[in-house]
């Protein structure tokens, strides 16, 4: 597996509330994270950082995760876990009133790729099938776009476009989209925050990931160059796994 894991606080806001990384397990299997601090909201650095730390010690710590319903159980467990400790840490502490985050957490293996999705953050395969998003937005306007009272291209200028209507940490309990797909020689996968996603869309993303002379740290670059040359309003992080059966077992 290879994997390159970028972020920037983009050309407007004062600061980072993106948090991400991709950790190694004792079985050598990698777990991917990106996590969207609220904007708008009280530290949502704080947390994007506790989500990111407590899944990164909790993985490093673990082995035996063989099948899709093992990486299934742990991502949920350890999410729901995350969820009570966020939420608990802003009812406790005043100046974290309203924190939340979303989060796309990636378990990779030899065999298969299993996904958490909570929020509009956002997972994206490029296979032999094409270039198709496999998450889908947590968002009033997304729910509008689903039960078919605006269009997808009404959805783009909406002026609610940012309303979230399922984070991590906002509630005491929270729903967690689960699914697992075959994760093969040559498939990459593209975990975003939406700074990426508003500002470049399926096209140029499916371009610049194709482009076969140039490395993924290459094209992690040119992904985040072209979110701030598009604006860069939101801050941007992406993480970007290929598996390569000739690099690396894990």
């Amino acid at each position: 597996m290879k994997a390159v894991y970028k972020t920037d606080q983009g050309r407007v806001r004062q600061n980072n509330e993106d948090c991400g990384g991709t950790f190694v397990n004792r079985d050598g299997h990698r777990l991917a994270i990106v996590a969207d601090g609220m904007g708008g909201h009280k530290a949502g650095d704080v947390a994007s950082k506790m989500t990111v730390s407590h899944l990164q010690e909790m993985w490093e710590q673990s082995e035996g995760i063989q099948t899709a319903d093992d990486a299934e159980k742990w991502l949920n467990t350890h999410i729901i876990q995350v969820n009570k400790l966020v939420f608990e840490h802003a009812n406790n502490n005043p100046e974290c009133d309203g924190m939340g985050t979303t989060i796309e957490a990636v378990i990779t293996t030899n065999h298969f790729a299993t996904i958490a999705h909570v929020g509009d953050s956002r997972c994206y395969i490029l296979n032999d099938i094409g270039f198709q998003q496999l998450t889908e937005d947590h968002t009033l306007v997304n729910e509008l776009v689903r039960t078919g009272q605006i269009t997808r291209e009404d959805a783009e200028h909406h002026p609610r476009k940012n309303v979230i209507l399922r984070a991590l940490g906002t509630e005491p309990d929270v729903r967690i989209d689960t699914k697992t797909i075959m994760f093969e020689d040559g498939d990459i996968l593209l975990l975003c925050s939406d700074g990426l996603s508003n500002k470049v869309n399926e096209e140029q993303m499916h371009t610049i990931l194709l482009t076969t002379e140039d490395s993924l740290e290459q094209k992690a670059t040119t992904l985040i160059n072209l979110a701030n040359e598009n604006g860069g309003e939101d801050n941007i992080t992406l993480i970007i796994l290929e598996f390569d059966e000739n690099i690396e077992r894990g």
